[in-house]
């Protein structure tokens, strides 16, 4: 195993990682955000106020894009398994 093909699996890795998590981020950035707004626009400084609509959200998320989640994990799993013959040896 020589040292770019560890580079190369630890990059699929992190892009695999940041492919998957990166729906339920940015729904919970545009919750966040469009409660900001309403909490500068109406002056209503509550801190636990952010928190309810950003799980429902990430949960929300979730549920839409979980196929797409497991199908990407999958795809990312299989080509590591395809590449373990080439390791030996």
């Amino acid at each position: 195993m020589t040292p770019q093909l560890v580079v190369t699996i630890g990059r699929e890795a992190l892009i695999a990682v940041l492919m998957v998590a990166s729906p339920m981020l940015a729904f919970a950035l545009v919750v966040g955000l469009s409660i900001a707004i309403f909490q500068a626009v109406t002056q209503i400084n509550e801190m636990t106020l952010t928190f309810i609509p950003k799980i429902l959200a990430v949960a929300a998320a979730l549920l839409i894009f979980l196929p797409w989640m497991i199908n990407q994990l999958t795809d990312f799993t299989r080509r590591m398994f395809e590449l373990i013959p080439t390791l030996v040896g």
